[in-house]
């Protein structure tokens, strides 16, 4: 038998808290989840710093990559005999599913932008490259491993397939969605997933939702706005972030002045240099990060020790509302008042925004190409969804955003100077009324 087509001699399960249980009967799945590039993502959480906010939010992209897996299962299992689709694409899709997220690294979003990284990019490598992960997609049928890379970067031409793990309603965000929500304890990321997988029908180049199923979609949107507000852009978790990027950021100065560190970082030494190689990709993971951090404590850099104790022992900063656009001479102000208190401003006075926008349909002249959600109407015509339902139309376009300053009010209050000290908190206190830290 081909090995495309081989089967476990029986069905191998994943006992899964979300799912209940992820199946495996395709040896080629069950050979990419056994090798060390799989195997990895164990060592990276799903939701980075947020354990600081939510502690039971411990779970790993491992879990996250067999959830994303098992929906699109279920989906092509829903699938078969439809028109539209090709059956031939099933393993490709499962393959895509399984490995979406492969080239992620430790607290993924802070290392990208400090070390100019792009988690797809190494994705891409991953898949291509010399690994374990390349060779068992190459037993498949040559060029099978770029096939993978194509639907993952949304450049293949298969469409329909890349749309059940990238879309505005694929198996990557139903999934992150309750296994994100269940492990932080929020009730915001349940929607009924059942009925939405019994609804969905292929088409030419993406999913479509049968009309019926439209209130189960309204759930859904709903769910992914007030995770985004009350889970991933929580203020707490966004203070962490930005101590995180603050001690990466000073590390990679000071390597660049040729600063002496007790412990030589060489795990660190190519995303200094930003010229990283895929072996040194793959050995950096979170655990190796929080050994660098614990011993950094101990630096004679007193701005990378104080960085590092205050993520490791979880003292973070502060915050307050405060628009940068708007206030700028406040901002400008603040800078030059925290550099005569001896508080460095660049590591110890941030703004950090945040956006989203929950759903949005593709508008002609946009930089970014959104395909809409589109429902099949009884008589069998496609109706995009916000024209069909008032919810989705309230919020549909529209863009929230937030900003927050985050400083250390202990420096603060161990300022001497009076004056200094007033002025600091008057321009503080001034923007967003309360100043807070959980």
């Amino acid at each position: 038998m081909a090995y495309k087509n081989e089967k476990l001699h029986e069905e191998k399960v994943f006992k899964d808290p979300v799912h209940r249980y992820v199946h495996v009967r395709d040896r080629v799945i069950w050979d990419l989840i056994a090798t060390s590039e799989f195997q990895r993502l164990r060592r990276i959480r799903q939701l980075g710093t947020t354990y600081l906010t939510f502690h039971g939010a411990e779970h790993s992209r491992f879990n996250h990559s067999l959830g994303v897996y098992e929906i699109v299962r279920r989906i092509l299992f829903n699938f078969q005999d439809r028109p539209h689709w090709d059956e031939s694409d099933r393993l490709l899709s499962l393959c895509a599913a399984l490995l979406h997220d492969l080239g992620h690294g430790p607290f993924s979003h802070s290392f990208e932008k400090i070390f100019n990284l792009d988690h797809e990019v190494f994705t891409q490598r991953i898949l291509t490259g010399n690994t374990e992960i390349n060779k068992v997609l190459e037993r498949v049928e040559p060029g099978f491993s770029q096939k993978v890379a194509d639907v993952i970067a949304k450049t293949s031409e298969k469409k329909l397939v890349v749309s059940l793990i990238s879309s505005q309603i694929d198996a990557d965000r139903m999934d992150y969605l309750q296994r994100d929500a269940y492990y932080t304890g929020v009730s915001y990321g349940h929607f009924d997933m059942e009925r939405i997988l019994r609804v969905m029908r292929p088409m030419d180049d993406q999913v479509a939702i049968k009309q019926s199923g439209m209130h189960a979609v309204e759930d859904y949107i709903m769910s992914r706005y007030q995770m985004y507000w009350q889970v991933y852009f929580h203020p707490v978790t966004r203070s962490a972030e930005v101590i995180l990027t603050k001690i990466l950021h000073r590390a990679k100065e000071l390597y660049g002045k040729g600063y002496s560190f007790k412990l030589k970082p060489l795990h660190f030494i190519s995303f200094f240099k930003e010229d990283v190689s895929l072996e040194d990709y793959l050995k950096l993971d979170e655990s190796i990060v929080y050994y660098y951090f614990q011993l950094w404590q101990e630096e004679s850099d007193e701005i990378l020790a104080d960085l590092c104790e205050r993520f490791m022992n979880r003292r973070l900063f502060k915050y307050v509302e405060f628009n940068p656009h708007l206030q700028i001479r406040e901002w400008m102000e603040l800078h030059k008042l925290f550099q005569q208190a001896g508080i460095e401003p660049n590591y110890y006075l941030e703004v950090d925004s945040s956006s989203d926008l929950p759903y949005d349909f593709y508008r002609p002249g946009e930089e970014e190409e959104r395909l809409p959600i589109n429902l099949i109407m009884p008589g069998g015509e496609l109706k995009e969804l916000s024209r069909n339902s008032d919810i989705v139309e309230a919020i549909s376009g529209k863009k929230r955003t937030d900003h927050k300053l985050y400083y250390p009010d202990d420096l603060l209050e161990a300022c001497t100077d009076k004056e200094l000290k007033k002025r600091i908190y008057e321009i503080l206190h001034g923007q967003g009324g309360h100043v807070r830290a959980e």
